[in-house]
C-alpha cells in the first residue's frame, strides 16, 4: 500500500502530521508493506529566500496581529508539537522559500534517501532553526543523511527537479489538495491536516481492508492449454482428465 503525503517544509503542521502518521504505522501489523512517498507543495511560492524577518514578525504581518499575539500563536504551536513527541523551537524558525528543499528531496528520492532527507529537513527547520533556503545548509543536510554533498550542491545550483515539483503540485491540485499536510491512502481515502492518531489509524485500516485481491480466471479443464505454469522448480503442464 502506498501513502502519498503532500507537505511543505515551511508548514509546522506538516511535521506534526508526519510524526503522528509514523507513530500509527509503527503499531500497524503490516507496516512493512506500506510505502510512504512525499509530494511537493509550496505554501508560499513567492516567498523570498532571505526576508530578514523572524517567524513572529512574518506572522504578525500576515495576520495583522501584534508581535506578542504572534508569539503566543507560536507558543501554542510548540505545545501542539509536544503532543506528537516533537520539541519545536519554532521561534527560531527561519522563513524562506521552500522550492530548493523540495527539489533536493526529489533528487534524494532517486538516491533512495527521500524519507531520511525529509525528516532531516523538518528537524532542521522546526527544531534547530537552520536556514533551509541556503544552498550550503541544504547540501550539508544532504550529506548528513548519506548523500553526496557535491552532487547535492550541483542539483541546487541548477534548475533540476523544478518541473517535478510543479508536477507534484499539479497532481495535488487535481486531487483536491488545497492545504497541507494532505495524506492519500492508496488513492482511496484521504486525511487533511495533522489529525489525531485515531483518524490516521482509521484511514490506514480502511485502505488496507479495501485492497482488491486478484480474481483468478482460468480456461476450462477441457482446453488444449489449460493453464501451464512456470515456477522456480520448472514448467509443468496441467493434468488432463481422461
Amino acid at each position: 500500500m502506498n501513502i502519498e503525503v503532500w507537505s511543505d517544509y515551511m508548514c509546522p503542521f506538516c511535521y506534526i502530521g508526519k510524526r503522528r502518521l509514523e507513530q500509527v504505522l509503527q503499531q500497524f501489523p503490516d507496516h512493512d508493506e506500506v510505502q510512504l512517498t512525499f509530494k511537493s507543495f509550496e505554501l508560499n511560492p513567492d516567498a523570498v529566500k532571505d526576508s530578514g524577518k523572524t517567524i513572529n514578525e512574518e506572522l504578525s504581518a500576515k495576520y495583522g496581529v501584534s508581535l506578542q499575539e504572534a508569539q503566543a500563536m507560536n507558543d501554542r504551536m510548540n505545545e501542539n508539537a509536544r503532543s506528537a513527541g516533537l520539541e519545536y523551537n519554532i521561534h527560531a524558525m527561519v522563513p524562506t522559500n521552500s522550492m530548493d528543499a523540495h527539489r533536493l528531496t526529489l533528487w534524494a528520492q532517486t538516491q533512495g534517501k527521500m524519507l531520511e532527507l525529509s525528516e532531516r529537513l523538518f528537524q532542521a527547520v522546526f527544531i534547530e532553526g537552520k536556514h533551509t533556503g541556503d544552498p550550503e545548509v541544504l547540501a550539508a543536510l544532504a550529506a548528513e543523511v548519506g548523500l553526496d554533498r557535491d552532487e547535492a550542491a550541483a542539483v541546487l545550483a541548477s534548475d533540476r527537479y523544478t518541473n517535478e515539483v510543479r508536477a507534484d503540485e499539479a497532481e495535488g491540485a487535481q486531487l483536491g489538495v488545497r492545504g497541507v499536510p494532505f495524506f492519500v491512502f492508496d488513492r482511496k481515502f484521504a486525511v487533511s491536516g495533522a489529525q489525531p492518531d485515531e483518524v490516521f489509524h482509521d484511514a490506514l485500516q480502511k485502505a488496507w481492508d479495501e485492497r482488491s485481491p486478484f480474481t483468478m480466471v482460468s480456461a476450462s479443464s477441457s482446453a488444449d492449454d489449460a493453464g501451464g505454469v512456470c515456477t522456480d522448480d520448472g514448467c509443468e503442464l496441467p493434468r488432463r482428465e481422461n
